[in-house]
């Protein structure tokens, strides 16, 4: 694919004159995001050509005076052009001494400086290595001034002093970070262009405690840091750098001195954008997107999504439609579609930006950054504004669970364990070859909360489904016994995860009225779903993993042998009320010799579709939320290929098998609109007043029955018949309908021929007989088609 996103993917990029900071690197500048992550622990000295004399008539700077040298203790020197000094800017920049004021000035491969005041030019000597001195006879206060610096062969250039300036951070910042409650730490942290005493230019501040020096490269510096040390702010651990000129879309790393004398370049953890894999530096980014969603975002504060219709499509973006290349693309299409199916909500396998896309983006390098194979954070916000505008809402898979080894990446981030633990029996994940978070720093957990509210605040997700929960639960999540270390108690509970995500729960939905968070929990761990404040984990909802896999187990099963897994289909009812459940059919049940689900199917091609089509009627009547993978709602035939994405083929009139395909679409868009408006399907679904059994132990028949209730007592009946016979004379109980006629209607039969069915219907409505059935005072005899579902509802 061809991203669209023009600063991302330009391979040499045009660098203004005026905030270049570093002249030609010998042998040429490395390309941008491929430079090596590792060098020797102090730089080779560069001495630059001696400075030139001042030319006659060269005007005022060209004529300016030499300064006598500020020099500096040999040491101070040494650690400044090693990387290694932790407070570079005591050393550079104007500073008062008794003698007047020292201007110091580091710019490697400069043959001149001249610093201009309000007193006109003077030249300043250069000592060694690009670091150049002079000295303000007589000032008793700094001076307001600027930098002409000359470069072989090139004309003097205007720069400002970033040196000069105070940091960036103020002390409250400083403070939440180190208490680990900075709730917007996006802000704080990252690159933000921003003018500081009328210059404009680009603050930079990354957090790494462990390590001795940090220095800034990039597309300006030729991916030389000598020229831009940072320094660092106190105990907090974090270091920053103001640098004027810098702009948006310029790229760069941050390159870490280690104690041990290594050094590492690194990109920027809270990154807004990225440059395309597999070039990994991180880039400037500064929103000019105006949204146009204010009317949704006001109706969101108020929903309960617990009483409130939620049918959602899952894809994955770069698939979805392979010939759709961006996120603006994609937004000129899909709304209409999932609009036109009926869908409530989208979600998203991760769009965070992840260097290898064969983990589909479930393995995060940049936490703060959509990925731009598909263009810039604007167009990803443009999609969701889109999105908005039709009616759906926007759920995104966030992954806290385990981040990539990458060397440019989180992985020993400062050269020692700092995001994930340094115990190594809890640092490594064993199915995926990642590192796990260290849930128990307060920084990380900081970096991991307010990750969570930047996606919801700036990126107005409506949603956070979080992946796999069940691996930070537990210490001994695939861990055989000796590989893992006990928590404080001896138990195999993880207190720290459960503890954030608590706390990540507690601040989203304080924060951001109207988000649901969604935990992928495959384990009995109780309370997922339970409110904070009583203990629990705070989600809003569950996937109900447990549903999943027993009624697929049931349906792979031939009619004749599902008597014996008939508790399988039934067994949910049970535990149903526990948690807060989506029901869902996703990417990981299409994958990796899974099947698609019409392939999971027994029998001939017929019987596939007409058990596809009952069983998703049976999914949308079943208390719970539902998600469907993309692929799912034409019933394509083969697995979810993340490079060819769904078989789109298959609905085209040259496709001998369209109408088949088609018909299971449309029945996708009928369940849709009926749910939606029935509130009898979603309005109770988390309570056991919104559920009934009519016949739940029909074995025999393969045949379960059951009603669901809106909060007003409003009815639907829901009869499946998983037996490929038709089934005349089938009385089932009925309930009252709350009108004076007991009359009933089909408001949906998955066998109807407009979805490729055999059209075996209840065509007239059913009148409901004093004769006690199933627990009720009414009941009527109907045909049940051959594996099927209907609804019934009261007839108006």
């Amino acid at each position: 694919m061809t991203p669209l996103g023009p600063k991302q993917h330009r391979s040499t990029p045009a660098v203004p004159a005026t905030f270049l900071a570093a002249g030609p690197r010998p042998g040429g500048p490395a390309r941008p995001g491929t430079e090596p992550t590792a060098a020797p622990a102090t730089p080779k000295a560069v001495t630059p050509a001696p400075p030139r004399a001042p030319e006659r008539g060269a005007g005022a700077v060209g004529a300016a005076l030499r300064l006598p040298e500020a020099p500096l203790p040999p040491a101070e020197v040494e650690r400044l052009l090693s990387g290694n000094h932790h407070d570079p800017h005591a050393l550079l920049g104007a500073h008062l001494t008794a003698e007047g004021v020292a201007i110091r000035v580091l710019r490697p491969f400069a043959e001149r400086i001249v610093v201009e005041t309000g007193q006109g030019p003077a030249e300043l000597t250069h000592l060694s290595s690009g670091l150049f001195t002079g000295l303000l006879p007589g000032h008793r206060e700094l001076p307001d001034y600027h930098l002409h610096v000359t470069y072989p062969g090139g004309e003097p250039l205007r720069q400002e002093d970033g040196y000069r300036a105070a940091p960036t951070l103020g002390e409250l910042d400083l403070h939440l970070i180190s208490e680990g409650r900075h709730e917007q730490l996006w802000q704080a942290l990252g690159s933000h262009v921003r003018e500081l005493d009328g210059t404009l230019g680009t603050a930079f501040a990354v957090w790494a405690p462990n390590a001795s020096g940090v220095r800034l490269v990039g597309d300006f510096n030729h991916w030389d840091g000598t020229g831009h040390p940072m320094r660092s702010l106190g105990s907090s651990g974090v270091w920053e750098l103001f640098v004027p000129g810098l702009a948006e879309g310029t790229q760069y790393k941050y390159e870490i001195h280690t104690h041990d004398g290594r050094t590492l370049q690194k990109a920027d953890p809270l990154a807004r954008a990225t440059q395309c894999p597999p070039e990994t530096a991180s880039v400037v980014h500064t929103s000019a997107y105006v949204w146009q969603d204010a009317d949704w975002m006001a109706r969101r504060a108020h929903v309960r999504h617990h009483r409130a219709p939620m049918s959602v499509y899952e894809l994955h973006l770069a698939s979805w439609r392979p010939d759709l290349t961006s996120y603006r693309e994609i937004a000129a299409e899909l709304p209409s579609y999932l609009e036109e199916l009926g869908f409530t909500h989208v979600e998203f396998m991760p769009v965070m930006e992840h260097p290898f896309g064969g983990s589909w983006g479930y393995q995060v390098s940049g936490f703060y950054a959509p990925t731009a194979r598909l263009g810039t954070p604007d167009d990803f916000k443009h999609l969701v504004d889109t999105l908005h505008r039709h009616g759906i809402g926007v759920i995104v898979d966030w992954v806290p669970a385990h981040f990539p080894k990458d060397d440019f990446a989180l992985a020993r981030f400062d050269g020692e364990p700092l995001y994930e633990p340094a115990d190594p029996l809890r640092a490594e994940h064993p199915d995926w070859g990642t590192l796990e978070f260290d849930y128990g720093r307060t920084e990380v957990r900081n970096f991991l909360v307010a990750n969570a509210v930047y996606w919801c605040e700036e990126f107005h997700v409506d949603g956070l489904r979080v992946d796999a929960v069940a691996s930070m639960l537990y210490l001994d999540y695939s861990r055989e016994g000796g590989a893992w270390t006990p928590n404080q108690h001896g138990g195999r509970e993880n207190l720290d995860a459960a503890a954030f995500l608590q706390e990540m729960n507690a601040t989203v939905y304080r924060r951001c009225p109207g988000v649901v968070t969604i935990a992928e929990e495959s384990t009995a761990w109780d309370g997922v779903t339970r409110p904070t404040d009583s203990g629990g984990l705070g989600f809003g909802l569950k996937w109900n993993m447990g549903w999943m896999h027993d009624s697929l187990v049931y349906m792979s099963k031939e009619p004749v042998h599902r008597k014996y897994h008939h508790n399988d289909l039934t067994f949910s009812m049970v535990y149903a009320y526990s948690e807060n459940y989506v029901l869902p059919i996703s990417h990981d049940e299409v994958v990796h010799g899974k099947q698609a689900l019409v392939a999971k199917m027994p029998g001939d091609w017929w019987q596939q579709r007409a058990d596809h089509r009952a069983y998703l009627g049976f999914m949308w009547a079943h208390p719970g939320k539902q998600l469907l993978f993309m692929g799912q709602e034409f019933a394509q035939g083969a697995e979810w290929d993340h490079e060819q994405g769904p078989q789109w083929w298959v609905l085209a009139d040259d496709w001998p098998a369209a109408p088949d395909h088609r018909g299971v679409r449309e029945l996708v868009r009928e369940l849709n609109t009926v749910y939606r408006a029935t509130p009898a399907l979603w309005e109770q679904d988390t309570v056991p007043a919104g559920f009934s059994w009519l016949d739940g132990g029909a074995a025999e028949d393969n045949v379960i029955s059951f009603v669901r209730f809106a909060a007003d007592g409003s009815p639907l009946v829901a009869v499946c018949n998983f037996s490929p016979v038709v089934r005349h004379c089938f009385r089932v109980g009925l309930p009252p309908t709350g009108r004076g006629e007991q009359l009933w209607e089909e408001a949906l039969n998955t066998d109807a021929a407009d979805y490729g069915g055999s059209g075996i219907a209840n065509s007239h409505p059913v009148k409901a007989e004093p004769t006690p059935w199933n627990g009720q005072a009414r009941s009527a005899e109907l045909i049940l088609p051959p594996l099927a579902t209907i609804w019934l509802r009261p007839a108006s």
